[in-house]
């Protein structure tokens, strides 16, 4: 940059070294460009008012912004009364350096005010600042413009052209003359000028134009400036348009509905809309709901009143309202605190299931003595048929609560626990919600029947969404999907229900309460036929008490010879039958009175399904019988084994599991270590072949608690002696001859009373677990602990 003498004249005055400064807040101003400016009352005036009676020049310099200390003025008139205030201002760090001189050329005085019109003459550069009262005063030197030409000059204000042309096209505020007159303007420094006074940019970035001496970099700078404010309004112009082209679908769409209104009200049909807004304006309102219910309930109806009702989104506001106000937000049930009421009632509907009814009580004892206990999550496990399901609405009868069913078993969507978004088509909320809907209360019983049959896929995790459904430390803001507001499940009591526990994921299994249902001893069926299973079937046929009566000894031979079950299903199906058959008799005419008596059964049943062969079984050395455990309950076990000439070794049938298979392997080891203690030949596991075999063998099996009846099933081969009769064992064995605990002693004993069992050797370690076992099923067996496989052996085969 270099500093000149005055180089030009203005009305054949050289321009002054000094020059009054008039300072710009919002603009600046090129050489030969044209601004208007208002100056308010004060200093700017005065000194406005001495350059006309000189030489009408003055000195303008931009202001800096607010990043140096001065605020932007809010409004005009703030701004004005800023120009104005020179004293304030300090000009060698608020004001710019390089400025323009201009010449005013037409003045005019009104309301207080002074109005102007400048052009600019050319560049300076402030030397020093001479006079700051009553009004700035700088000496300056001038800057010469550089002459540029050439190719790549022409080249940029050729593309410069060309792109504000384009920018005044776009904007409504510029007229179409100024784009013109940019195509006739020779000069490049001039052109860049009247670009950068032109368009929409601050008085900042017009002042870094102004301070560019290149011709090329100003051209280049201004280029950038234009193509910012292009995209700028290219994009604004396709807002406009869109926003446009809704506007119009908009106002056609209101003018459609008018005039469809008209026809109504012409027709003489009335417009529910308003009505249905008032309705569900006071449903909410009388309902008092949760602050964030409330707040989601009334959004949704400000949307839904700017809808018309053929629009398709209509009908999902109208529904998510539907939904939101018909859930019991504060509705509840009073419990039935009277605990001894309570016990009659367990007692009558369901015999026995004692530990499942002490715990029901003691929740009920807990709530007496504090009411705002949270509920339990309970897990009734155990066999099919055990009334699990059954004692769920009797725990609703006796506590006075609503009771609801869930089979959640072969669920494999997620969002059949947490609901679907609303962004779906025909989405709703979750079970859990849907449930507390039809119960009408946020206090009911919930039973989720079958939870260990939760499946996953690429729907999602169930199992995942119940953990938080399942602890009474989340479910109080249980969130579905569907309503996206917080539900509290927290007075809710769950029930669940399985058959087998392996299966419910162990997250899962932690957060609930396991109650143990176990099968029923040949008296506690016996009792609940009675009771239960025919009243409710004779009731089923259309019977009368004095047109049927099944004896004592019937129901025995139909539990012993036609069903074998932990549960009561297939005894409530067998004596369905009979009550079919006897229905038939009367609705014939043949009988006004049926009995069934003990030899009655198989006319009505057919032959004996069922026969014990553990007597033929038994009756030769190598047959052994076990206990097994399955979802469905406890079972016998036959283990067979014979031997062969050949030297192949030892051979397992039956689809066996590697545990099995290694219990087998572990007990011939441990007799072939001890042969002679045995009276064995030692010989003799060279010269033969061993063949275990456990029959039903398109049943898998597996587990370590058949290895004490394997190796007695052995010993009693090799030894040709017989096992006692009536006698069952189960434990796991090692290679030192340890009998190992081994679990399900309960459904093993159970199983074992059922099959007509006599004696059970079981481990020691097990023995305490004969506390859980009904006392008639204990006296009725001869229970032998041990510790050791010689024991067992003693026991089993008597003295060697």
């Amino acid at each position: 940059m270099t500093d000149q003498k005055p180089p030009v004249e203005v009305n054949d005055q050289k321009l002054p070294e000094r020059l009054p400064i008039l300072p710009l807040h919002e603009t600046a101003l090129y050489p030969k460009m044209v601004l208007p400016l208002v100056v308010m009352q004060g200093d700017s005036v005065r000194l406005v008012d001495e350059a006309m009676q000189k030489n009408r020049i003055v000195g303008l310099l931009v202001a800096r912004g607010p990043e140096n200390g001065k605020d932007k003025p809010e409004n005009a008139a703030e701004a004005q009364t800023e120009k104005e205030d020179q004293n304030g201002i300090d000009p060698h760090k608020d004001l710019f350096q390089i400025g323009t001189s201009a010449m005013i050329m037409r003045m005019a005085k009104q309301d207080n005010q002074t109005q102007m019109v400048v052009q600019g003459i050319s560049r300076f550069k402030v030397l020093d600042f001479e006079q700051e009262k009553p009004y700035l005063v700088a000496r300056v030197a001038y800057i010469q413009e550089a002459e540029a030409k050439g190719k790549e000059i022409e080249a940029l204000m050729t593309n410069l052209v060309n792109m504000f042309t384009r920018v005044v096209e776009l904007s409504p505020g510029l007229p179409s003359e100024v784009g013109a007159m940019s195509k006739t303007i020779q000069e490049p420094g001039v052109l860049a000028n009247m670009v950068a006074s032109t368009i929409n940019v601050t008085a900042v970035e017009k002042q870094v134009v102004l301070e560019i001496d290149d011709i090329k970099k100003r051209l280049r700078h201004v280029t950038g400036m234009v193509s910012r404010q292009l995209e700028i309004l290219e994009l604004g112009n396709k807002i406009q348009s869109q926003v446009k082209g809704d506007m119009e679908k908009s106002q056609r769409e209101y003018y459609l509905r008018q005039q469809l209104k008209a026809i109504r009200e012409e027709l003489g049909e009335t417009d529910d809309t308003n009505v249905e807004l008032e309705e569900y304006r006071t449903k909410i309102a009388e309902i008092d709901l949760p602050e964030e219910a409330r707040k989601e309930a009334e959004r949704e109806l400000e949307r839904l009143g700017r809808m018309h009702p053929s629009s398709a989104e209509y009908s999902v506001a109208t529904t998510y309202l539907d939904w939101v106000t018909s859930l019991p937000w504060h509705t509840s049930t009073e419990d039935n605190l009277d605990i001894k009421a309570a016990q009659r009632i367990l007692d009558a509907d369901h015999y026995g299931l004692e530990k499942a009814k002490k715990r029901i009580i003691e929740h009920l004892a807990v709530r007496k003595l504090k009411p705002e206990t949270k509920g339990p999550i309970l897990c009734f496990y155990g066999p099919p048929g055990t009334g699990k399901t059954s004692l769920g609405r009797s725990v609703a009868r006796a506590m006075g609560r609503n009771f609801w069913r869930l089979s959640v078993g072969g669920v494999r969507d997620e969002a059949e626990i947490r609901g679907h978004r609303r962004t779906y088509v025909g989405a709703l909320p979750g079970r859990i919600i849907q449930s507390l809907r039809r119960c009408g209360s946020n206090n009911p019983i919930l039973m989720l029947d079958e939870i260990d049959k939760v499946g996953s896929d690429f729907r999602g995790d169930p199992s995942s969404a119940l953990l938080e459904v399942l602890d009474p430390e989340q479910n109080f803001s249980f969130s579905d999907h569907y309503l996206d507001v917080p539900f509290d499940l927290s007075r809710v009591m769950f029930i669940t229900t399985a058959n087998v526990l392996d299966t419910i994921p162990p997250p899962l299994r932690d957060r609930m309460e396991i109650l143990e249902m176990v099968g029923y001893t040949e008296e506690e069926k016996v009792k609940i036929a009675k009771r239960y299973l025919i009243p409710r079937q004779r009731e089923a046929h259309g019977l009368k008490a004095r047109q049927i009566k099944i004896s004592a000894g019937a129901v025995k031979r139909i539990i012993a010879g036609y069903t074998r079950e932990a549960g009561l299903r297939n005894l409530e199906r067998e004596l369905a039958s009979i009550c079919r058959a006897a229905a038939a008799q009367i609705a014939q005419g043949d009988a006004d009175m049926v009995k069934v008596g003990l030899d009655d059964v198989a006319e009505y049943l057919g032959p004996v399904k069922l026969t014990s062969e553990r007597k033929a079984r038994t009756a030769t050395p190598g047959v052994a019988m076990g206990l097994a455990w399955t979802p469905t309950g406890g079972e016998l076990l036959f283990i067979e084994a014979t031997a062969m000439k050949g030297q192949k070794g030892l051979t397992l049938t039956g689809q066996l599991g590697d545990v099995m298979k290694e219990s087998a392997a572990a007990a011939l080891s441990f007799i072939r270590s001890h042969a002679r203690e045995l009276k064995i030949d030692e010989d003799y596991f060279s010269q033969h072949d061993i063949h275990i075999h456990v029959p039903a063998g398109a049943i898998p099996k597996d587990g370590p608690s058949a290895g004490v009846t394997m190796l007695t099933a052995l010993v009693s081969l090799l030894t040709r002696r017989r096992i006692k009769k009536d006698l069952a064992m189960t434990g796991e064995i090692t290679l030192r001859g340890q009998v190992l605990p081994v679990g399900g002693i309960k459904e093993k004993m159970l199983g074992a009373h059922r099959a007509g069992i006599k004696t059970i050797i079981l481990p020691a370690a097990n023995e305490k677990d004969l506390v859980d076992v009904p006392e008639k099923v204990r006296q009725a067996i001869a229970f032998h602990p041990v510790s050791k496989m010689g024991d067992v052996l003693k026991i089993a085969l008597g003295a060697g």
